[in-house]
């Protein structure tokens, strides 16, 4: 896949995934724009020094301004990427307004955002990608995480409702839904866990590498399952 002169934005590029992510895009060529929520996630960024790559403390991304800032100058956009978001686990009747906003906020409310302004800024067709997850597609299994896994079902219907909206435009929207990803802080909340059945944050993103490419070339409303082997 080859994104030699294509400007890429990747929300959440400073985390795990997002950091694969970034890496792939560089090694395809790609230039990529990283808005990070401080100053302390940016210098945490351990690709911020490499020539393609340019970081914006831009802030919190459920916010309009922020996400203006994040976009700004960016044309033509070829691909946006959505995967800026959290989690929070615990059975809905403990849980605090705050919480509730929170997780609106932080996974929908930023993937709606970004996707706006990812379209003004492609002047001539593009990708974009967001991230879903497992109980987006299976909402069962979010019991215990309800307004997490509304969010994201809420992201998952966002992806499809736009991707038939832009289609005319030359403008291709997919998600991914990844299961629980092999990282250093799943690891540490599950000890005991069988990290073999986790895919790895490298495996997501090569899927997320395709539906933003240029191969991608009719793929479009899809939310793709990465489990991996759990």
């Amino acid at each position: 896949m080859d994104f030699s002169d294509r400007h890429v934005v990747v929300t959440g590029g400073a985390g795990a995934l997002g950091s694969a992510v970034v890496a792939a895009l560089l090694e395809a060529g790609a230039t990529c724009h990283v808005p990070c929520f401080d100053e302390a996630e940016a210098q945490r960024f351990t690709l911020r020094q490499h020539k393609r790559v340019t970081l914006t403390v831009a802030g919190n991304l459920a916010d309009e301004a922020a996400v203006g800032r994040a976009y700004q100058g960016i044309a033509p956009l070829w691909a946006s990427i959505h995967i800026a978001g959290g989690f929070a686990f615990g059975p809905l009747r403990q849980a605090g307004f705050a919480i509730i906003r929170q997780q609106i906020d932080m996974n929908l409310l930023s993937c709606m955002l970004c996707c706006r302004a990812a379209l003004n800024a492609m002047t001539a067709g593009g990708r974009i990608v967001n991230i879903a997850a497992r109980p987006a597609l299976e909402w069962r299994t979010g019991a215990g995480m309800a307004a997490y896994t509304a969010s994201k079902a809420g992201v998952a219907a966002l992806t499809a409702a736009l991707a038939e909206e832009v289609v005319k435009d030359g403008i291709l929207v997919n998600a991914v839904a990844p299961s629980i990803m092999d990282t250093q802080a799943n690891r540490a909340a599950m000890p005991k866990a069988d990290y073999a059945l986790w895919p790895k944050v490298e495996e997501v993103a090569a899927t997320i590498l395709f539906l933003a490419s240029p191969d991608n070339r009719v793929t479009r409303g899809a939310i793709v399952p990465v489990y991996g082997k759990s």
